[in-house]
């Protein structure tokens, strides 16, 4: 019997995208480290088969964060994480996921504010 609580986790990933509430920063695009940490119940089998359409497609996943993130525009890092939790469970074999994101430069003196939410299928905490 495979472990029920596996995790597939993407870290790092670097998205340029109008982020911010100060009218300076809707004009210009800025970059956003997101982390995401996906629960995936048992991946034995792709262990197994070592074949993609076992698992998620991490790749693909990343390019639709990457395009939900530019196209939202959002103010809020709050609002961002929503959007990257909405993506990764839109996911089928994606149960519940944690995201992390951090936009460095956002106050001066601070090297960077984040936000880190976690989310299930079905609206509960991961």
């Amino acid at each position: 019997m495979g472990n029920t609580s596996d995790r597939l986790e993407l870290c790092g990933l670097e998205v340029l995208c109008v982020i911010g509430d100060l009218p300076e920063e809707r004009c210009r695009e800025q970059r956003l480290s997101v982390d995401v940490a996906l629960s995936c119940g048992d991946l034995s089998a792709a262990a197994a088969s070592d074949a993609l359409c076992d698992t998620v497609d991490y790749a693909a996943l990343a390019a639709a964060i990457r395009s939900a993130l530019r196209q939202a525009r959002c103010r809020m890092l709050e609002r961002a994480a929503e959007c990257v939790a909405r993506v990764c469970l839109a996911e089928p074999r994606v149960t519940g996921v944690r995201v992390r994101v951090e936009k460095a430069g956002a106050v001066a003196g601070l090297r960077a504010a984040a936000v880190t939410i976690e989310r299930r299928k079905g609206g509960a905490v991961a």
